[in-house]
């Protein structure tokens, strides 16, 4: 079996999706045989005091490297400062962080056969280039996020030198990587017509524990705590960011006032979480309950307390991102209402699974128009929900993915002279 090198932003003990997901992919592979190092960040994203609790940093290097243990995985975290809301706080920390993992990479006195990398940042890469060439071995690049594209969709990224720029990067990094890991047949399309041969593209989707995420009852301790238990209840879980529509959230929320027993339920914390309160107030929504980010073991509870689960995304986002709450939803056995371009890998998987509806973005009244549709037909919900439990299973379970990765890996090391 092969010595890996995880190279990325986020691990445990964040609490952010993909640090849960890259967690449970170390695991996994641990468990098939491989040996694992971890190079990640200091904890800064959701951090729960009890994972931090269970998993304590020693401090290497006068605090500039930190030393913890994963399920009997060493794991290095580079020190970076605090999550910033602003963009220039976001670049200054990547930026740190890609000096001090570099450097930290290149002194661990590990001898690697692989490293994995997966973005964003896209900047990732090019430490995981570094690293590959100083130890002359393979990376495989895991694309979660196709940059820039989707900061130029989003109209978050305009200079036009900072693009040409980002695509240089890009193109290098497509190159330098032996593979190049996609999560949807979506994104292989994409990065073929940017010029990465086949040879080098694998589709490997995200994954969800259906062990962990399963239906459960919708009158749960969760439920009653928020006087929800007797409301039909539109979530939102997640991130509260630049990526996501909360303006046309909001809309559908006043066009749905005179249903009094609607309740909008958004969680998470993020850049636009401080708008987002300052906006119901101002509108007055008092069908709309806004909560911080809850622990990950109430997140059964929460979703179960669901009638409609929503992925509000922008125009334009579903071209560069896949929001992989998605296949949470599926798992807790309850409909997705999918925000987001037709032509798109996330409306695709709605039509394929028959688990939910789709509503173009950025258009308040068809949103609003679809969940009253849902609510007068609530009877043909948990038919849809079952849709999707019984499609993730067979498509996105831990095991189908972590084997999929095996075999990768095998592969890429085993190509090496």
């Amino acid at each position: 079996m092969s010595r890996i090198l995880l190279l990325t932003l986020v691990f445990s003990p964040d609490g952010v999706s993909t640090a849960q997901l890259m967690s449970e992919l170390a695991s996994d592979l641990r468990a098939r045989g491989h040996e694992l190092t971890v190079l990640t960040a200091t904890p800064h994203y959701n951090v729960e005091s009890e994972a931090r609790a269970s998993q304590p940093l020693r401090p290497l290097f006068g605090g500039l490297v930190y030393e913890s243990e994963y399920h009997g995985i060493p794991v290095y975290h580079a020190r970076v400062p605090s999550k910033s809301g602003r963009l220039g706080g976001r670049v200054g920390g990547y930026a740190v962080f890609h000096a001090i993992s570099t450097v930290a990479g290149l002194v661990l006195g590990k001898r690697f056969d692989v490293i994995l990398a997966p973005s964003p940042p896209l900047t990732i890469g090019l430490s995981a280039t570094l690293l590959s060439r100083w130890w002359r071995i393979p990376f495989i690049f895991n694309v979660q996020e196709i940059y820039p594209d989707i900061a130029v969709h989003l109209g978050l990224l305009r200079n036009r030198s900072v693009i040409r720029a980002m695509e240089f990067v890009e193109r290098l990094v497509y190159e330098r990587a032996s593979a190049v890991v996609v999560i949807s047949d979506w994104f292989r399309r994409i990065l073929r017509a940017k010029g990465v041969p086949d040879h080098k593209l694998r589709v490997i989707p995200n994954f969800v524990d259906v062990d962990f995420m399963q239906p459960q009852p919708r009158d749960n301790d969760f439920a009653r705590h928020h006087g929800l238990h007797d409301r039909f209840v539109v979530l939102y879980a997640g991130n509260i960011g630049l990526t996501q529509g909360f303006e046309t959230i909001l809309e559908s929320a006043r066009a749905l006032r005179d249903l009094q027993d609607v309740c909008f339920v958004i969680i998470g914390d993020g850049v636009r979480q401080a708008w987002l309160r300052s906006e119901i107030t101002a509108l007055g929504l008092r069908n709309v309950l806004l909560l911080n980010y809850q622990p990950r073991s109430l997140v059964p509870q929460i979703y179960a307390t669901s009638d409609l689960c929503l992925v509000p995304l922008k125009r334009g986002a579903a071209w560069g991102t896949f929001p992989s709450k998605i296949y949470t939803i599926m798992a807790a056995g309850r409909p997705a209402l999918v925000v987001a371009d037709a032509d798109s890998e996330a409306a695709w998987l709605v039509a394929e699974a028959e688990c939910g509806f789709l509503v173009p973005p950025e258009n308040p009244a068809a949103l609003a128009e679809t969940i009253r549709n849902a609510y007068r037909d609530r009877h043909g919900l948990p038919g849809l929900g079952d849709n999707g439990r019984r499609y993730v299973v067979a498509h996105h379970s831990r095991e189908t993915v972590a084997r999929q990765y095996d075999q990768l890996i095998q592969s890429v090391v085993s190509a090496e002279p």
